[in-house]
């Protein structure tokens, strides 16, 4: 079952040294660089036609389509130019050419949005029953009905014409702190090098991070920790006035449009209760006593008198390190992926055989793991830094849910309604998580290599339920100081993270030692430029958690639900998708099913190492 470790990625290769068939094939989406020119200019022409709809949308049903239909064309196409651009440059981030080709599309973006910016303050210029009368009688906005009804939802939060064109033009703006932290932190950022205990000097990208923080050896686990969050604390200024600069554009929306809260401007996007966020954090600091319980047995299993935060990486049985080359990674997916149905299975195939995938890291290659699901009329796109780890296959089976997510939606949708909310994207990912755990746990009897799987659901609980709360936590905090008026510095980001890390891993009471320069690790995370995302890691873990248990039970009805789900897209608020699919976000149930589950696996754990005599 196990194959032979891959080649040590210490070394990185550059991006000509890979075979092709672990390089995705950008050509699905554009022949050429010149064929992506072309199509760009023709579409910077068309925004200019955009005017000629102006004062005639609510005229009648079939002008107010007519409108729609031309707008969203050019934001299909939009997406389409913006995923070459993007993933062509995340090849190799220290290529300018591509970073021009996003800032030019960025410029084209932001002029599009100023361009339609009359089109909601129509709308909502016109009463709400008028608007459903049109939809009642002409066909073609069956495709829009749900946009619709939710603009006039949000008629409280939209300005007039003027406004909505300054809030689009503030767009041009908006993603500088992003970008540059993009660009700083990938492609020019000082990694450190660090000298391993066997004399290996290694540098510490990214990836290598990645790599050598999972590694058996503490000794290296613990230079390379301190060695690379260190680095960090160098420029601590800097990251922290991205950061700051991040949080004043989230501010900024939020007062232009007239909410309360930068945390209500977030979920209103999708009609998200504010208790479903503050829940999730008290729900996770009153279970934290099962998060402790984690670490003390990942404590135990090691064999180790302190647990430190360096530890959390490392394999959790010494004994047994999985690895696995791409080829049987493959194999175990589809075969674990089988209760979804043979046609989910064949699609995941071909997303490995057809080049949907961009594999191993090179140089100057973006760090982690995506799927790119934005262009409507071509499959979906996976970004891995593959380094044979189990994490790695891990990783790799949560972003082809993603990927499986972004192609039923896309078949079954309209583009207007493909799109699937955030709040429910990490549904796919985690189920698809849970049946590869419990695939190899069905074929495994040693009882050090089911240890390392049962483990590895754990650690998928502690990274996506426990540390992405965690997460949450600190953006939610970080942000309502900054609504306050407080000044931020990377000083006082440090001082902030420590803390709340400190509280989450029991470092008081000794379950977990958070050493100081853990403080900088906020640096170092992305998704603090998201403007609340995290927390929907942690609420899709548990959404699919529930889902799960009826997939694996085997009942054809459960199944097809589930794949309703996934086609369904963004046609519905995502509590009330999840709802149809079987689970009632708005209850405890979830969260406690999932609890429940961390702990039964516990138990197993625990019976385990009684029987090893451990």
């Amino acid at each position: 079952m196990m194959s032979l470790a891959v080649q040590s990625m210490s070394q990185m290769k550059v991006r000509a040294e890979l075979d092709d068939k672990y390089k995705w094939n950008l050509k699905d989406l554009y022949d050429s660089d010149e064929a992506w020119t072309k199509e760009k200019d023709r579409i910077k022409n068309e925004i200019q036609k955009v005017e000629q709809f102006k004062g005639t949308l609510t005229r009648s049903g079939a002008n107010l389509l007519k409108g729609l239909e031309f707008i969203t064309s050019l934001q299909k196409e939009l997406y389409r130019l913006n995923s070459y651009a993007a993933m062509s440059s995340d090849e190799d981030t220290r290529v300018t050419k591509y970073q021009g080709m996003k800032q030019e599309l960025g410029q084209i973006g932001s002029s599009f949005a100023a361009a339609a910016s009359f089109m909601e303050p129509e709308i909502l210029a016109t009463s709400p029953e008028k608007i459903r009368e049109f939809v009642k009688k002409e066909p073609g906005l069956k495709n829009y009905d749900f946009y619709l009804e939710d603009l006039l939802r949000k008629r409280a939060h939209k300005g007039s014409e003027e406004v909505e064109k300054v809030i689009a033009h503030a767009s041009l703006m908006a993603g500088n702190a992003s970008s540059i932290y993009s660009i700083f932190f990938n492609a020019e950022f000082p990694f450190p090098e660090v000298t391993l205990t066997d004399g290996e000097k290694v540098k510490l990208n990214y990836a290598n991070f990645a790599y050598h923080r999972a590694g058996d050896n503490r000794e290296n686990r613990v230079k390379v920790f301190e060695t690379f969050f260190s680095k960090l604390d160098e420029f601590q200024r800097t990251f922290g006035t991205q950061l700051y600069g991040n949080l004043k554009r989230d501010v900024f929306y939020a007062r232009a449009r007239n909410y309360e809260s930068t945390l209500a401007s977030a979920l209103d996007s999708d009609n998200i209760p504010l208790e479903v966020y503050h829940n999730l954090i008290e729900n996770v600091n009153k279970n934290l006593d099962t998060f402790h319980r984690y670490l003390n047995l990942r404590k135990r299993i090691m064999g180790l008198e302190s647990l430190h935060y360096y530890d959390l990486y490392a394999p959790l049985v010494q004994e047994v390190d999985l690895k696995y080359n791409v080829e049987d990674a493959s194999q175990h997916i589809l075969a674990s992926l089988k209760p979804l149905g043979a046609d989910y299975v064949s699609v995941v195939d071909q997303a490995f055989k057809q080049r949907w995938i961009d594999m191993y890291p090179n140089e100057g290659k973006r760090t982690g793991a995506y799927s790119n699901g934005s262009a409507y009329d071509v499959h979906p796109y996976i970004l891995m830094n593959y380094n044979g780890k189990y994490d790695d296959v891990s990783t790799l089976t949560h972003e082809l849910g993603h990927t499986m997510h972004s192609y039923l939606a896309n078949k079954a949708q309209p583009f207007s309604k493909a799109n699937y909310p955030i709040f429910v994207a990490e549904v796919a990912s985690t189920l698809n998580e849970a049946l590869l755990n419990d695939y190899l746990l069905g074929k495994i009897d040693d009882d050090k290599i089911r240890l390392s799987i049962l483990g590895n659901y754990l650690e998928g609980a502690k990274g996506t339920l426990f540390r992405q709360t965690q997460f949450a936590e600190f953006e939610l905090l970080i942000h309502e100081k900054v609504e306050n008026g407080e000044a931020l510095t990377g000083e006082r980001f440090n001082e902030l993270y420590l803390d709340i890390t400190r509280r989450y891993y029991g470092h008081d009471k000794g379950v977990c030692i958070v050493d100081d320069y853990i403080q900088s690790e906020w640096a170092f995370i992305p998704h603090f430029y998201y403007n609340y995302y995290v927390y929907q890691y942690a609420t899709s873990f548990t959404a699919s958690q529930a889902l799960a248990e009826k997939v694996m039970a085997g009942n054809s009805a459960d199944v097809s639900q589930y794949l309703s789900f996934l086609s369904a897209g963004g046609s519905k608020y995502p509590v009330d998708l999840l709802m149809e699919a079987g689970v009632d976000m708005k209850s405890a149930e979830p969260f406690d099913l999932t609890i429940g589950k961390i702990n039964k696996v516990m138990d197993e754990m625990e019976d385990i190492l009684k029987k090893m005599g451990k």
